[in-house]
This record gives structure tokens, sequence and C-alpha cells, in this order.
């Protein structure tokens, strides 16, 4: 059996940085035991791998070995395949959120790969819901221990495409229907979808702001898209499970205290981040060098290699 890689602290939380034990630099991330990444990811909230010499191809089969099924971002084109997405939203800078975090259907991975890094700026942000519900006072705690609802429409293109890749092929994309869509939100009683006339499709999904358990954790974390981008969707609207508005003032003290945790992912050709996507949230510093090359990944944890046994909770 290979050795572990060794890990560090990256930052000033519990994130690690991964690189290559004695000898192991040729095996590259096919060297690294699938086990060994998820127990150490559920432990970390997130991970950076350096010095594995990953490419395009290497990281779509190691995204594959941790997972029982990739989805995507139907806005965004796959290169190389069906795993990696080519990251493209624009220059400015991205709020933190959770992939896919303002819908039924979040991922509980997210993967990243730094094909060319920018020269200055444009680093990935990280900040750990653990460390921001540790840090809230017991009236912000109370105020966010509710319920909010994301709600807005998503164009015909975009959630047809989204159904047809969920669902594997089983199905063409020309035949894809509303009821697809209904199935796939498996019965939520959270979510209501509804058909419009133009074929978009509104949805408003029902989640805990804070989240009274992770993946891999029986604790809360503030991990939610409060602050999350709609570069390439109609920005949605947030508001608490009973209609109220979210106040302006929480939301700012909550913007600043996120601010003082987040930590950057400082690129190096050849990186690749693992982010647990129920408990880390990410984002983007404005991109100052935009001859930079970022592929994305989002999927479900193989069950298999849950710590606990027993699959996802």
């Amino acid at each position: 059996m290979a050795a572990a890689p060794d890990t560090r602290p990256y930052g000033r939380g519990t994130g690690l940085l991964v690189t290559p034990g004695p000898g192991a630099e040729r095996a590259g991330l096919d060297g690294v035991d699938p086990a060994w990444t998820i127990r150490t990811l559920a432990r970390a909230g997130f991970l950076l791998f350096r010095g594995f010499g990953a490419d395009l191809a290497r990281f779509s089969v190691f995204v594959k070995a941790h997972s029982s099924r990739i989805t995507l971002d139907p806005a965004r084109s796959f290169h190389g395949g069906e795993v990696a997405q080519k990251v493209d939203a624009g220059t400015a800078a991205v709020g933190l959120h959770l992939e896919n975090g303002n819908s039924p259907f979040r991922p509980d991975l997210t993967w990243f790969l730094c094909e060319k890094a920018a020269a200055r700026g444009s680093q990935t942000t990280v900040c750990d819901g653990y460390r921001v519900w540790d840090a809230l006072d017991d009236a912000a705690r109370a105020l966010f221990g509710q319920d909010i609802v994301y709600s807005r429409r998503v164009d015909e293109a975009k959630w047809k495409a989204f159904v047809f890749h969920n669902l594997e092929g089983r199905k063409p994309l020309a035949d894809i229907e509303f009821a697809d869509m209904v199935a796939l939100a498996g019965g939520d009683p959270g979510t209501t979808l509804r058909l419009d006339d133009d074929g978009s499709v509104f949805y408003a999904y029902r989640t805990p702001a804070a989240a009274p358990a992770t993946l891999f954790g029986g604790r809360p974390a503030w991990a939610n898209s409060i602050f999350g981008p709609s570069y390439n969707y109609e920005k949605p609207r947030i508001t608490f499970a009973d209609g109220a508005e979210l106040p302006a003032g929480l939301v700012a003290s909550l913007r600043a205290l996120t601010d003082e945790l987040t930590e950057d992912l400082d690129w190096r050709d050849g990186d690749v981040a693992l982010i647990d996507n129920t408990r880390v949230m990410h984002g983007r510093r404005e991109i100052l060098d935009a001859d930079r090359t970022i592929y994305n990944a989002q999927s479900y944890l193989d069950p298999a290699l849950h710590p606990a046994g027993a699959g996802r909770p």
C-alpha cells in the first residue's frame, strides 16, 4: 500500500495543504487512496493538493474515484469529457457560496483544477462554516436557526441541460420534460417547482440558513449562498421562510465576519482543491490577470467512502 501523502496546515483554520510523500511524486493523484482523501477532508473541510502533476485527464479520474455521480452547471461547457467545466464568470469578485447551494441540487463535493495560475490576484476564496457559526453571538444564531427560501426562474435550455446530464443519457435531450425535473427534485417538501409559459422553470427552495449538520459532522455550520453569484442566472430572491426579508444590518455584519474568516487559495499550476460543499463556502477575488485557466467539477460522494461507513447522512 502506498504511503499517505504529507499534510500541513493551510491558512488559519483546519484546511490542509497536501503534498506527495517521499518518492510518491511520479504516482501523482493516482497514488492517493480515496478513502484517505475523504477521511482527511472530513476533518479539514478543504484540501489543496500540490505537486502531483495534475492535468485535466488526471483530474477527471481523481474526481470519479471519489464520486457516485457527477453533476454540472448547465451554463458552463465541459472540457475533456463530462467531469470538468471551465470556470467563466466574468472578472468581478464572486461572493461566498455553496455550489448550487441556492437550489435543491447542491452537490456534496466541489473540486477545482488550476491548469494555469494567474500572475496576480484572482484567488479562489474559502470560508469554513464551522468557524463562522462558532463566531456568531446568540442572537445571530437564533435568527439564522430559521429556514431561508431562495426563489428564481431558470431558462428552459439550462434546466433541460441539467436534467439531461443528471439522467446520465437515459433520455434524449429533446425528450426532456418538466416531469423529469420534478422527479429529479425527488419530492423534497421544501421545494416548489412551476413551469411557466415561456418554458422556464420557477423554483422556491427552502433550507436552513445554518445547516444543523454537514456531510461528515453533526454540528452546525453557517454555510449557505446568501452572498452567492448570479452571473449566468437570474438573481434569486432570498427571504426567511415566512417571507420576511433578511435584515440588511445583519447581512452586513455577516459579510464583515465572513470577510475576516475568509482565506485565499493562492493557485499554482497543477493545483487541485477539494471542498466539502456542505460546510465550506467558496468564492473568488477580482480577476486581475485574465490569463488563467481554472476548471470546476461537482459531485456526490461515493457512499462507500464515507468515514461513518453508512453513506451520506
